[in-house]
């Protein structure tokens, strides 16, 4: 089982940025692609990004286009995503898994490593 790492979340208010960090230390982004979801109390967990492990092409949710940004950092074995313009509906548990691309777009979570999950709240 792969371990994975977040960090970063926390409460900001609306108009506000987080950059929300997941920490592979112990296997090569070159190796596995890593995913960004989310769950807020009540619904289902959703994807919200993804970089690809094959070409470093990535994917975002049509509701954060523009706002979030993926990269990732090789030599720190560390994906990032910045988080711009964050608004109370965006408040949710943010979780990043690794995995085959296959599995990582189709959300197929039994096919996924996951991490801890860290609090993301955007309140006034």
């Amino acid at each position: 089982q792969l371990h994975l790492v977040e960090s970063g979340g926390g409460l900001v208010q609306p108009g506000g940025s987080l950059r929300l960090s997941c920490l592979t230390s112990e296997f090569s982004l070159d190796y596995y692609t890593i995913g960004w979801f989310r769950q807020a109390p009540g619904k289902e967990r959703e994807g919200v990004s993804y970089i690809s492990h094959t070409d470093g092409s990535t994917w975002y949710a049509d509701w954060v286009k523009g706002r979030f940004t993926i990269s990732r950092d090789k030599a720190k074995n560390t994906v990032y995503m910045q988080m711009n313009s964050l608004q109370p509906e965006d408040t949710a548990v943010y979780y990043c898994a690794a995995g085959p691309l296959w599995a990582v777009k189709a959300g197929r979570s039994l096919s996924l490593d996951w991490g801890q999950g860290t609090q993301v709240t955007v309140s006034s």
